[in-house]
């Protein structure tokens, strides 16, 4: 009786240890999603005024671009429209290749080529949590794609991190401006493709959207262009709350409304990794 007892609290140790680690799983990807990923910024509706939340994920932005005509497609839990019957591996090898479970590439507007630096319990996060987005059926115009969609991983990030290497700051905070996609939108489209080698962190892309026409700024060390005579707290307040250092708004589809969500600690990581980027005029 002793040891069945025994065993049977330690089965239901192990259950409630699975569980937490699930819950811990999920809190992680909901931080991640939700703050320093801004998948919202292009899976979710946008109206005049930002996010339309009572549809988020269900799709979101399009563009009609010489490479493609697409419209971010529904991330929730539909299994008609949306990635319901997805299986995790299906959704990790999207996120990792770029590649759909029918063997169809996605549009390269994805930033597939910087997830290949995630950490695997950051990807086993970010499932976890897409797990739990309730479902919204709502079918998107098909993609209509004008040449091949190849995918290039960012330069450095070629290779997932391991959780050690989080601990030194300055990879760190490069682990989430990768992440975060940030030179996807701050570096300028030549004829191959984003010019990382030339002109990385350098802005001038054009994002036409219901707020208007934005472009993305200079993010480099310039001190006479961009933000290398900004302080950290200025640059914090930029990427947080969307307010530059003249005190003027910055439009979407800056997603500092997601950035407001990050922790001081990786804040201070990814303004120390910024304050690195070769300074460009």
């Amino acid at each position: 009786m002793v040891r069945f007892v025994t065993i049977l609290l330690a089965a239901f140790a192990a259950t409630i240890g699975m569980a937490n680690a699930q819950s811990d799983l999920v809190k992680r990807g909901d931080y991640l999603v939700n703050g320093i990923l801004t998948c919202g910024n292009c899976h979710t509706p946008k109206g005049p005024t930002g996010d339309i939340m009572e549809k988020a994920f269900s799709g979101g932005l399009s563009w009609d671009e010489p490479p493609f005509k697409v419209t971010a497609p529904n991330i929730t839990q539909d299994k008609e429209t949306g990635i319901g019957d997805w299986t995790d591996g299906q959704i990790k090898t999207l996120l990792r290749t770029g590649v759909r479970p029918n063997g169809v590439t996605i549009a390269m507007v994805m930033p597939v080529g910087f997830y290949d630096i995630m950490t695997e319990r950051d990807l086993d996060a970010v499932v976890a949590y897409l797990r739990t987005i309730k479902s919204i059926k709502n079918t998107v115009p098909p993609p209509v794609y004008k040449m091949p969609q190849v995918f290039f991983p960012f330069p450095g990030g070629e290779k997932p991190y391991t959780e050690a290497m989080m601990s030194d700051k300055l990879k760190k905070g490069f682990y989430l401006a990768t992440i975060a996609h940030c030179m996807e939108c701050h570096t300028p489209m030549g004829p191959r493709g984003r010019e990382f080698a030339t002109k990385l962190g350098t802005g001038g892309f054009e994002f036409p959207g219901p707020w208007g026409v934005s472009v993305s700024r200079n993010i480099t060390s310039s001190k006479t262009k961009s933000i290398g005579g900004w302080t950290d707290d200025e640059i914090k307040r930029a990427i947080t709350t969307g307010v530059s250092r003249d005190g003027s708004k910055l439009k979407p589809p800056m997603g500092f409304h997601y950035y407001s969500t990050v922790t001081a600690d990786d804040l201070d990581a990814v303004v120390a990794y910024l304050r690195t980027v070769p300074a460009k005029e």
